[in-house]
């Protein structure tokens, strides 16, 4: 029997195991765009990075075993662009389609809502059904779509981008922790 999915912070002390989930997604798959596998020693690197920006980095586990992780980093550097996150997610190969990504995944755009971040931004390598069809059933909306503009594996690969705009209170112009320029 499966023990109910556990959903918990990462720590530092996970970076071996984020590692094994996310390497074979670069060594034999375009979902990501990088190249070579990563240490652990670099995982605790975006770890740091993400609780720098006050950021919810994500994993489930069942049974005590890490089944996959989801986490928000910076969309990009610029200050005006900092209600707005890129989501990214994993889940090892044996805990696709069982309903954990999705499961995951809301706990972290809850988290996102609740740091005040605006839109949340995913990119996904093209094509990929199941990524699109995980975005879509929790409310993102296509977007953008490059074509050919990554190139792994000998060949060009599209991207496209979906986002998720949490509502903003009507009475408001600008974020929660601003006050408006006049």
């Amino acid at each position: 029997m499966i023990d109910p999915m556990q959903i918990r912070s990462v720590e530092l002390d996970d970076a071996q195991d984020l590692c094994a989930i996310y390497n074979p997604y670069i060594t034999d798959t375009a979902i990501t765009f990088e190249e070579t596998p990563i240490d652990p020693s670099e995982m605790k690197r975006r770890i740091v990075r993400v609780r720098e920006e006050s950021l919810p980095w994500l994993c489930a586990t069942i049974n005590l075993k890490l089944a996959g992780y989801a986490y928000a980093a910076l969309w990009r550097e610029r200050s005006a662009y900092r209600f707005t996150v890129e989501s990214t997610i994993y889940l090892s190969p044996e805990y696709t389609g069982r309903g954990l990504g999705k499961n995951l995944y809301s706990v972290l755009l809850e988290r996102i809502r609740t740091a005040g971040k605006r839109n949340v931004i995913a990119v996904i390598t093209l094509p990929n059904p199941a990524s699109i069809a995980l975005h879509e059933n929790l409310g993102f909306i296509k977007t953008a779509h490059f074509p050919e503009v990554g190139f792994k594996f000998n060949r060009w690969l599209d991207v496209g981008y979906w986002q998720l705009s949490f509502p903003m209170d009507p009475d408001r112009s600008s974020p929660p922790d601003e006050k408006p320029t006049s």
